[in-house]
């Protein structure tokens, strides 16, 4: 099945560019691995990021509510680190440049909280406000910028950001979400922003750089938020637990919508995914032993 629908994708690239249009498909040579544990015991789904080739920045909430870290040098596993805090719901990670991680969580005073690495060592945690009602999303569009995303006591989506020297406030972005949201930035300007709809389907919002679009739904069935990731201008990669407890994936070749298809595996809460290069992306879960379990397309 898996080779079909990659001959299909590529088809649909040959046809594109016969026709003029574009695509973004991932090449045929490559595939899916894992699933692979990483081991530890957490009490939360996890959240990833990457600040260049070959590096991933792995967290997730302990049994002691605070959040750890482990990370991947290119070579080899880290063992975990606790880096305090203490939150209650999964936390969310982004890097927008060379050894830089903004963390962020929601405390148990239901604010957001924010951490983050600078080079050389970690923050404290600061409070950032508001009355959020699910794990945050993060994403960033340029080197400084920071947009965060959670769930208001609404159930709609408000957003916050940092245009590099200052928070704004909280505005926003309606909807109706049962869980985290998840978002991603594949280029200036440029934001996608998932969420698990009343209905279970995956909902889709973005930002073009002047206005935000409305909500589109994509279908499917999830029983937890998504998780996205882009390697590449127009490319989307979006992962979510199914109602077999499976990871289901969809995604966005820069024209059309494809999938879903199982990945398979079996896990809690929702997903986290990162791309650190062109035809990557790394998807993390916690399994149902706590540990958290990674599966890789290369």
């Amino acid at each position: 099945m898996r080779t079909r629908l990659v001959r299909v994708v590529v088809a649909v690239v040959a046809a594109l560019g016969v026709l003029g249009g574009t695509a973004v498909a991932a090449p045929s040579a490559r595939a899916w691995y894992g699933w692979s544990s990483m081991g530890g015991r957490v009490t939360s789904g996890p959240a990833v990021s990457s600040w260049s080739q070959g590096r991933l920045d792995l967290f997730a909430r302990g049994e002691d509510s605070a959040v750890w870290h482990k990370w991947w040098n290119g070579s080899s596993w880290s063992g975990w680190e606790s880096l305090g805090g203490n939150i209650i719901d999964n936390p969310a990670a982004v890097s927008w440049g060379e050894d830089r991680i903004d963390l962020f969580g929601r405390g148990t005073d239901n604010a957001l909280w924010h951490k983050w690495w600078d080079g050389s060592r970690w923050s404290g945690w600061e409070s950032l406000g508001g009355v959020i009602t699910s794990g945050p999303a993060v994403s960033s569009w340029s080197q400084g910028r920071l947009d965060v995303f959670a769930k208001g006591t609404d159930n709609a989506v408000w957003h916050k950001w940092w245009n590099g020297s200052s928070w704004s406030g909280w505005e926003s972005l309606g909807g109706t979400i049962i869980d985290n949201p998840a978002a991603v930035s594949w280029g200036p300007n440029r934001i996608d922003l998932f969420g698990a709809g009343t209905d279970n389907a995956l909902w889709h919002k973005w930002w073009n750089g002047s206005t935000w679009s409305g909500w589109e739904s994509l279908g499917g069935v999830i029983t937890a938020g998504p998780t996205v990731s882009s390697w590449a201008g127009g490319r989307l990669d979006v992962f979510a637990k199914g109602t077999d407890n499976a990871l289901w994936h969809k995604w966005w070749n820069g024209s059309s919508w494809l999938g879903w298809e199982s990945l398979g595996g079996t896990f809690q809460h929702a997903p986290a995914a990162v791309s650190w290069g062109p035809g990557r992306i790394d998807v993390f879960v916690q399994g149902m032993d706590n540990a958290v379990w990674q599966r890789w397309w290369a």
